[in-house]
């Protein structure tokens, strides 16, 4: 059997992607740097073009490495994986087995989940035969709404109001009063729950038992069911895995998009060989014309 292929982008497309990003505030959230990041790699990348499965698959992974390598460095990867290097692009503390292995775990969950409003939007731009890097993009511009993976942001934000697991009444509270939606909570699909979420949420339990932010998590979940308000997803299993680990801000959100960037690829491979438009039509449903 070959060798399998390296997960690396070219030196020149990261220096490159390193080099956009010195004039942007350095409190910037990493799904806004990847934004970038990903742009100036499709400029770079002379091979974007090639749209057979072969070259869609290696200029996947050289856009993915690149996407997380070309993030500001924050700590010593603990190893060669993407995980590994993702880790030290998104927390200073250096990443103990267990906890690496939680986010392992996140990357394939949330790699893909069938027709999200991200996957069908990249799956359009790969219909009209959109280059990968135009396809990531597109969907990293939709994943960042909060009513998609930019709910995992919202439920960072969340869980750390929570200094003490009594606090998790008064949040829910404030947020109900408010009519706001509850980020982390409901799902389109999964009306009992989010099988992702708890999966993830046993991962970081195993990894970290007893943590602090864990027991917040809990009491917030606990709130949750005694008001009969839905169930936890996986982008609230996503907010205590970075609330454990000690990640940035918005580190849930590159999480989200550096795995399903994996999955919009393998969507845009199916797109590109089937070979006709993704053309939905509109209905008018106005006033009667004349």
């Amino acid at each position: 059997m070959a060798a399998p292929a390296a997960w690396r982008c070219e030196p020149e497309a990261l220096e490159a992607a390193v080099a956009a990003q010195r004039g942007l505030p350095a409190d910037l959230l990493p799904l806004d740097r990847l934004q970038v990041i990903t742009t100036v790699l499709g400029a770079s990348d002379s091979l974007r073009h090639q749209l057979d499965p072969a070259s869609v698959a290696e200029t996947g992974r050289r856009m993915i490495a690149g996407l997380v390598d070309a993030l500001p460095l924050l700590s010593e990867p603990s190893g060669d994986s993407i995980a590994a290097r993702l880790w030290s692009r998104l927390c200073p503390a250096p990443a103990t087995p267990a906890l690496l292995t939680a986010l392992e775990g996140a990357l394939v969950l949330l790699a893909d989940h069938e027709l999200a409003a991200s996957t069908l939007a990249a799956r359009v731009a790969a219909s009209a035969k959109a280059d990968p890097y135009a396809v990531v993009l597109t969907g990293l511009g939709v994943l960042g709404g909060p009513l998609h993976g930019g709910a995992s942001y919202g439920a960072e934000r969340m869980l750390a109001e929570i200094a003490a697991p009594h606090q998790a009444a008064r949040v829910v509270t404030e947020r109900v009063r408010r009519g706001e939606r509850i980020p982390g909570f409901g799902h389109s699909v999964y009306k009992n729950g989010d099988a992702r979420g708890a999966l993830l949420l046993d991962l970081v339990r195993t990894a970290a038992p007893g943590h602090e932010r864990i027991a917040a998590g809990d009491a917030l979940l606990a709130e949750m069911r005694r008001r009969r308000l839905p169930d936890r997803n996986v982008d609230f299993a996503l907010a205590v895995l970075t609330a454990v680990t000690g990640m940035v801000s918005g580190a849930g959100e590159a999480i989200f998009a550096v795995a399903r960037a994996a999955g919009w690829l393998a969507h845009a491979m199916e797109e590109y060989h089937r070979g006709s438009l993704l053309r939905l039509r509109a209905s008018y449903t106005g006033p009667p014309t004349k």
